[in-house]
């Protein structure tokens, strides 16, 4: 069956794995998309592994890799290390799909990690230019190994307004760029609607996606106005916010996308309530505003000519 819905996990961050695998299979639900943190804290990936088999469920994610800026040979040895034990990790929970948020400028390392103290920040590497060619090059260097586990590293493009602390990388055409030198298989790209709605090019640059067999993740949630006081939250449920996902949604299955659509949310009030009540709001609106979309669109393959 297409276009089955899934929890990331993102979406219930108070909950453990097998609390969140408990919640899920619950709701009615079959697919499940979760952070690595998660894993460590149920004892690692094959137990995790387990966790997920156990409820019945498959895992369609794993978020995330990335964070591949550093311009320091200590930070960048360590980031390439760390990106290749989630290859790992991805492949033993049973997806193919490791999403890469690819990291910000060296000079907002601090804000996401704690690192360094304010008045080196201030003067440290602001290049982003060199901060895309190390992402470039991090990206090819992980390739192989991706390659050999049957990974794919999935390309994340963030809203500009993260491009300083969390990636470099913000708009689909800058990340099918990326992965352009490397075959569809082993690099791909996730599609959240949160990060690019906005773009005046995305409905040629979702075809040019699902052209190039590239498409690897559907995320779903919307803009919310005001933004958080942290920038982050400022996600809300479908329908709460700005974004047309009868319009995208559309887009993305006439570019020949029929996998799982993953709901990822960062909002406090969303974070902190109940996983039922989350779970079954998700399960409506995604009913109500992407579902019809995606199953009402015809494949750019099969759509008549103009």
């Amino acid at each position: 069956m297409s276009f089955e819905l899934s929890l990331n996990t993102g979406t219930t961050p108070n909950l453990s794995l097998e609390q969140a695998a408990e919640a899920v299979a619950e709701a009615g639900l079959t697919h499940i998309g979760p952070w690595r943190h998660l894993l460590e804290q149920a004892g690692g990936a094959q137990r995790s592994a387990a966790i997920i088999a156990a409820a019945g469920l498959t895992a369609t994610t794993l978020c995330r890799g990335g964070f591949l800026t550093p311009a320091d040979a200590p930070g960048r040895r360590a980031a390439l290390e760390s990106n290749r034990a989630a290859i790992r990790e991805a492949a033993m929970i049973g997806t193919a799909e490791l999403i890469m948020v690819v990291g910000g400028l060296p000079a907002a390392a601090h804000l996401i990690d704690g690192r360094g103290d304010a008045v080196e920040q201030s003067i440290a590497d602001k290049d982003i230019l060199g901060a895309r060619e190390r992402v470039a090059e991090g990206i090819a260097e992980l390739v192989p190994y991706a390659a050999e586990h049957g990974v794919r590293l999935v390309l994340e493009p963030l809203h500009p307004m993260y491009a300083a602390d969390r990636a470099v990388l913000s708009t689909l055409g800058e990340a099918l760029d990326l992965a352009a030198p490397h075959p569809a298989q082993t690099v791909g790209v996730v599609l959240d609607t949160f990060h690019v709605w906005w773009d005046p090019q995305l409905r040629e640059m979702i075809a040019r996606a699902g052209a190039e067999h590239r498409i690897a993740s559907y995320q779903v949630c919307d803009f919310n106005l005001p933004l958080a006081a942290d920038a982050l939250k400022s996600r809300g449920m479908m329908g709460d916010g700005y974004v047309d996902f009868p319009t995208i949604s559309r887009w993305v299955a006439e570019a020949g996308y029929t996998g799982p659509v993953e709901v990822e949310i960062f909002n406090q009030q969303i974070n902190d309530q109940d996983a039922a009540i989350t779970l079954e709001t998700m399960k409506q609106r995604f009913a109500q505003l992407v579902l019809p979309a995606l199953k009402g669109a015809r494949p750019a393959a099969e759509a008549p000519v103009r």
